[in-house]
């Protein structure tokens, strides 16, 4: 169970054929199909009860009763099930005509022994579970799930529990990092806040780089207190790029300390949870072996007019519906990155080009499906 939603990190072979040999796919007689006419009597000459194996061959005329799963006797070409039959006696009578092959499971049809029936990559889901134990598998190798060292920044930050007062904030970034961690199939580690000293900073910092990778919030941009980048080159981290040209997020920042990767995100709440989708969510799923590391981008009809400014791309939060057989976006609300409830009605990210400025109603946009879960199933 421990496996279900992790990466398989090495193919997974058949130690032998499933079915183990041809057995009977409902309960009913087994019989050979050259003996059987609508109207036929056969002599019932034995009874196979699934976890028995026959104890003899279905002789000329003749019909042996089985039940699902159970091992086919010699001689049996076919099962006709109990429903197309009538006890007649101590024989049964074929009340409908029978195919050769009809209603047998054949030895090694499903898998053959040897074939790999799931390759390094897969995703554990139910149906791999079912497999494996259908094999007697109780162990598969996966990969691991990183440590994600988290830290917050800020001497404005006071943790949940503590009293709130004017001109703190509650930092509630590093529980809304740690949940989109945790989601990820990774393994959030709270490192604690950061202070706006240099010290406070490499204290954190320290104990974060002991992790498999890093996130830090806030503190990325170019303010006197601004002192993530510093303090991360000081201790190691080599910058691969800063800033880019998405709002929001655009202070996003991204390093190395050998193959550690270091996510520096912005502080706002909006811009946080935004960048960790686009950018670190990617990395943390390639990390665990996953294949498939980039959520889908749907087609949709914008549902509101939207003005932006040229040269970054904009990512907009939108609600989802179907309706009529086409996908509408409709704006969560307030598109300022300090309104936070339009997070929890978004569906996804409306992506408006860099290279334009003005959108629409009715135009078609890409969208970025935050979660499988939304209102896009037509209700007609």
């Amino acid at each position: 169970m421990e496996s279900l939603g992790r990466v398989i990190a090495e193919d997974v072979s058949a130690p032998w054929e499933m079915p183990l040999c041809n057995n009977s796919a409902m309960d009913g007689y087994a019989v050979h199909a050259a003996d059987c006419q609508p109207g036929t009597v056969l002599k019932v000459t034995g009874y196979v009860p699934a976890g028995a194996l026959p104890t003899h061959a279905v002789e000329p005329g003749c019909a042996i009763k089985i039940m699902t799963g159970a091992p086919t006797p010699p001689g049996c070409d076919s099962v006709v099930p109990v429903e197309e039959t009538e006890e007649s006696g101590s024989g049964v009578r074929i009340q409908a005509p029978v195919k050769v092959g009809q209603h047998v499971r054949i030895a090694g049809e499903d898998v053959k022994c040897g074939e790999v029936i799931m390759p390094r990559g897969t995703v554990v889901r139910p149906p791999e579970i079912s497999m494996l134990a259908s094999f007697g598998k109780a162990t598969v190798p996966v990969y691991n799930r990183p440590r994600v060292a988290i830290v917050s920044t800020g001497d404005e930050l006071v943790e949940v529990g503590e009293p709130l007062v004017v001109g703190k904030v509650i930092n509630s970034n590093v529980w809304s990092i740690a949940a989109a961690v945790r989601q990820a199939g990774a393994i959030p580690v709270m490192i604690g806040v950061a202070r706006d000293n240099a010290d406070s900073h490499r204290e954190k910092f320290t104990e974060a780089l002991k992790a498999d990778a890093v996130i830090t919030s806030a503190g990325v941009s170019a303010g006197d207190r601004d002192l993530v980048r510093d303090i991360l080159a000081e201790s190691g981290v080599k910058q691969i790029f800063w800033h880019v040209d998405v709002k929001p997020g655009g202070p996003t920042a991204f390093g190395m300390k050998e193959a550690k990767p270091v996510f520096s995100l912005p502080g706002n709440p909006v811009s946080t949870m935004l960048t960790f989708e686009e950018f670190v969510l990617p990395a943390l799923l390639r990390m665990q072996g996953h294949q498939r590391v980039f959520k889908r981008f749907v087609p949709a009809l914008l549902m509101s007019d939207f003005r932006k400014k040229v040269g970054k791309i904009n990512f907009v939060r939108v609600r989802l519906e179907y309706r009529d057989g086409k996908l509408l976006a409709y704006s969560s609300g307030d598109q300022n990155t300090g309104v936070l409830k339009t997070m929890l009605r978004a569906d996804g990210f409306a992506m408006l080009p860099a290279d334009r400025s003005s959108f629409s109603v009715g135009e078609e946009v890409e969208v970025h499906v935050l979660s499988d879960q939304t209102n896009m199933i037509d209700p007609e």
